[in-house]
Formats: C-alpha cells, sequence, structure tokens
C-alpha cells in the first residue's frame, strides 16, 4: 500500500475500540490460552516492558512493518524469536512509551524524534517469562535506515503492509519449543518466518483494527 494513503488513514485508528483479547485468542494455540487463564488468578508482580510496531515506507514509497529476529541467548527463553523493537522497563522511563521509544532506538536506531506515536494497543501477559508487554504503534513518514544492535538483533524483517494483511499468510505450523513440544500453533508467514506466540497475538490486533480502516 502506497504510505501516503496510509498514512492519511491511519488517525482514524485512534478512534476504535480495542478487540483485546478477542483477537489475542485467534492466535493463541491451546495450551497458552489455559496458561493466560490461570494466570489472572496466579501472576504475581509481573516485569514491565514496551515494544513498539514501526510502520514505515520504503524507497518505493510502500508501507512497511519492521520486526526484528533476536539474538540467541541460552537464558532469554524469547530468544532466537520474531518480535517488535522494545524491552524492559528501566527506572530512568518516565513511562511504557518512552521505554519502547528508547529501546526501539537501542535495537535499531530510529531516535524517537523520528517517530509519531499512534495509539497503545492492549497489553498481553507472557507466562514463561512473567512480563507483561505494552505494545505502541508508531509512524515514521519517511524512509529509514535502520542500525540493529548486534548484541540483541539477528536480522530485521521489514515485511510489506500488503503481505501482513494477506489472509494466505495465516497458517498453523507444529512447534516445539523450550517450555512445550510438537504443539499445533496459528502463526503468520512473514517474509519466510514464523510468526507465533506473543507477537502474533499483538500483530492480530493491530491487524483486525487496520483492516477496518484501509
Amino acid at each position: 500500500m502506497n504510505f501516503d494513503d496510509f498514512a492519511l488513514r491511519i488517525p482514524k485508528i485512534k478512534q476504535l475500540a480495542l478487540p483485546g483479547e478477542a483477537s489475542h485468542v485467534k492466535m493463541a494455540p491451546d495450551f497458552r490460552i489455559q496458561e493466560l487463564r490461570r494466570a489472572r488468578d496466579e501472576r504475581k508482580n509481573p516485569k514491565k516492558a514496551g515494544v513498539m510496531a514501526l510502520f514505515y515506507p520504503d524507497i518505493q514509497n510502500e508501507t512497511h512493518l519492521l520486526l526484528i529476529l533476536r539474538q540467541p541467548h541460552p537464558k532469554d527463553v524469547h530468544s532466537n524469536q520474531i518480535g517488535f523493537p522494545g524491552g524492559k522497563v528501566e527506572v530512568t522511563d518516565s513511562d511504557i512509551e518512552a521505554t519502547a521509544l528508547r529501546e526501539t532506538w537501542e535495537e535499531v536506531g530510529i531516535s524517537p524524534e523520528n517517530i509519531e506515536v499512534i495509539r497503545a494497543f492492549s497489553s498481553i501477559y507472557i507466562p514463561p517469562s512473567n512480563f507483561e508487554v505494552y505494545p505502541f504503534m508508531g509512524l515514521c513518514r519517511n524512509a529509514q535506515v535502520f542500525v540493529p544492535q548486534v548484541s540483541e538483533v539477528a536480522d530485521l524483517i521489514e515485511v510489506s503492509l500488503t503481505d501482513f494483511l494477506d489472509d494466505t499468510n495465516l497458517f498453523s505450523e507444529t512447534l516445539t519449543t523450550s517450555y512445550a513440544q510438537n504443539v499445533s500453533v496459528p502463526a503468520f508467514k512473514l517474509n519466510g518466518y514464523t510468526v507465533w506466540g506473543a507477537t502474533g497475538m499483538m500483530l492480530n490486533e493491530m491487524r483486525t483494527l487496520l483492516k477496518e480502516i484501509l
């Protein structure tokens, strides 16, 4: 989609009600739904993180969304997974939006001054790491040169908006993870990567609202 058209329409998303859990569960495997239901009563003092879903034009002025492949870390349950730029709240952050902006700057080299935050989306709790993640949608109005933080980012995944909204890129795959064996998971296939779990759930909420305004 042409970015100029996207930028004109995207403010309408601020007026829409968030579908929240209704959109999340559509991209959640059965075991995760059960975990989330248990977690409503059991979770205590989760850590907080802010992440940024960044939309921007490429050099042909086509709209793209940035995802990252995280570097493998033996002690991190989310390592070597697809996600948004973002990370843990630090005491110096004024709020969670500031966290998402700071982490985006650190991980992919885009300064907060170049990002227009459109809105916050529904937070999601991640039981394996005890994190409550707060996603934001951001807009860069010009083509960007990303500078990945090599200690954290293994690859940049620049997804066209057309592919993100394409229903044929939704599928199910059987996976084995560090905390689940041979499970069928709903997922996106984006740029050859399988995107599932919390990232897929947050993406689905954004996708649901984007389809209403585009």
